[in-house]
């Protein structure tokens, strides 16, 4: 049996239409209704599946069996036979299938593996040559086609498939992080820098310790931590608190939007299946001079814009004796472990690179085994939890109630962006993804710009970074294919991030924490915080255009 597997003229202008409306619905629940991210993205990709159910139409048109296809169309014999099979095919330049006053044109390729089920394929394929690609199956439908009764278990599947790396990688890093933070690790390493340093370049020290620390350790864990610090130099140096803590936040908040495995990057580079180890090298590329251009340079300009007194807090918090903080090359070394080990998988899986490690396939396999992202995060997490805390003498049951603790904020982090997951999978699923490519593909618009501006608008729109990678991530999804090269997929990630990252205002959460723990009112923190972050963004998306030349010549 032989049937055709098509769909109808895919309506562009209404899934757009749709789309729009969702993300104006997306913000009227998290800005007018304040509800959780999570919520509001799932809430998000009901509404439109929903609105794909009457936008799309039916998701069965008509059953065919050989012979059965009612209009007069080209019909196919096996000449050993003489047996005529009966398909409905779409000629090259012939005009569509149309069924039930609907006009439909082939949609997908044969499986190779089906061949088998006819008595010649020999015939089959010459047809396929000949005729165009032809499906085995048992229906006519539109594959875009949403099920109402069945938008609750896709909801489940697709937050499911999106979590299965994801949830260990965030949970796994939450975990590294807080043993870093419990031990000291990033108090050494803001203190370390700080000598190496020495007063007069401090700025630049905070903007390297930024840097460093928010790798593992999330921003707003990593700004408490060190505020301490900032506030005992400003004391000591007499100098405005600015000067050190725009330059600190700012190499946090480069390397916590650029740089696996920190949620946000890793998310989007498994939503659009890309090769983590090029996203941490193309984000280091991007994260570094961006952090140096936009550092103590900038934030001494913009600081001098403000007056700011000391917070309330300054005395609130509690800095670790140096005594007892663990040796600097210690903690340097288990945070860029897995990244060196997940930068050398990356290498090894490169096809150039096979034919030179000739008889040394049992190495290759160990180093592709301690890369992957998920073993070699580990193994420093298992480091981090024996050499650290049994400096600052933790009991057993301490280091599991850290641990524990570590996974309740991962949790909310892995929830949002499975929310995100399922927000991909609506749009694929729906042909919102491929409505969205129609009507860009033939506008000339780099790939790479559309992700900054579809990131930058949403991430203007609603405040959160995490959502406007993750809602950026999913409409670009149509844009990447098996084709796209690791590098360019690399390239966009970093152009959501970048993208992402910028105009920090009233609505973002982390505009408020700054805020607070530098002194200033919100007028005060438009003008200097949200100045520095615009210019993170478009510094860092210059960067990426320039190194889009580069991976063009590979």
């Amino acid at each position: 049996m032989i049937t055709l597997l098509a769909q109808g003229p895919l309506p562009v202008g209404s899934l757009i239409a749709l789309l729009i409306f969702g993300i104006a619905f997306l913000l009227v629940l998290i800005l007018r209704f304040k509800m959780q991210a999570f919520l509001a993205l799932i809430c998000l990709s009901i509404v439109v599946a929903i609105g794909a159910v009457y936008v799309n139409g039916k998701p069965e048109e008509a059953k065919v069996t050989a012979g059965s296809w009612s209009p007069e169309g080209v019909r196919l014999t096996i000449p050993d036979h003489g047996r005529e099979v009966g398909a409905k095919l779409a000629l090259s330049g012939a005009e569509p299938v149309v069924y039930n006053s609907r006009t439909y044109e082939v949609a997908e390729v044969i499986d190779a593996d089906s061949l088998l089920l006819a008595e010649d394929t020999r015939a089959l394929q010459e047809a396929r040559m000949n005729a165009g690609p032809i499906v085995l199956g048992g229906e006519v439908r539109n594959p875009y086609a949403v099920n109402l009764a069945n938008i609750g278990g896709d909801v489940g599947k697709s937050m499911g498939s999106a979590l299965g790396f994801l949830a260990t990688i965030i949970g796994i890093g939450a975990i590294f992080g807080a043993l870093l933070e419990h031990s000291g690790g990033t108090q050494a390493i803001a203190k370390t820098l700080l000598r190496m340093f020495g007063d007069r370049k401090a700025p630049w020290a905070m903007l390297l310790t930024g840097f460093i620390v928010s790798i593992p350790v999330f921003l707003d864990v990593a700004l408490v931590i060190l505020a301490p610090i900032l506030y005992a130099l400003a004391r000591d140096t007499k100098k405005s608190l600015l000067i050190f803590g725009l330059p600190l936040v700012a190499g946090m908040a480069v390397t916590h939007a650029f740089v696996p495995p920190t949620p946000g990057p890793v998310a989007v580079a498994v939503m659009l299946d890309v090769n983590l180890g090029w996203v941490i090298l193309f984000g280091v590329l991007v994260g570094l001079p961006t952090a140096l251009i936009c550092g103590p340079p900038l934030c001494r300009r913009v600081a001098g814009f403000v007056d700011v007194s000391m917070p309330l807090m300054a005395e609130e918090g509690e800095e670790i004796e140096e005594a007892q903080l663990p040796p600097f090359a210690l903690i340097l070394g288990l945070i860029a472990l897995p990244i060196l080990l997940i930068l050398a998988r990356a290498v090894l899986e490169q096809k150039s690179v096979a034919p030179l490690l000739g008889g040394m396939a049992p190495i290759r396999d160990i180093v592709l085994f301690v890369g992957h992202p998920i073993i070699a995060l580990l193994g420093s997490t298992l480091l981090a939890g024996l050499f650290l805390s049994k400096r600052r003498g933790a009991s057993r049951e301490q280091i599991l109630d850290l641990c524990t603790k570590a996974l309740g904020p991962a949790g909310i982090i892995i929830l949002i962006t499975g929310a995100g997951g399922v927000f991909k999978g609506v749009l694929s699923s729906t042909g919102i993804a491929v409505a969205l490519k129609d009507l860009f593909e033939n506008a000339g618009i780099s790939v790479l710009i559309l992700a900054w501006i579809f990131a930058t608008l949403v991430r203007i729109a609603q405040g959160s970074a995490t959502v406007a990678m993750l809602t950026a991530a999913g409409l670009m999804q149509a844009f990447v294919g098996p084709e796209t090269s690791n590098q360019l997929k690399a390239l966009i990630t970093v152009a959501i991030a970048s993208g992402a990252t910028g105009f920090s205002h009233v609505n973002d959460s982390g505009f408020w924490m700054i805020s607070r723990y530098l002194g200033m009112n919100e007028k005060q923190t438009l003008k200097t915080w949200s100045v520095v972050s615009i210019a993170i963004s478009l510094v860092s998306f210059f960067i990426i255009l320039l190194l889009s030349f580069f991976v063009s010549l590979l």
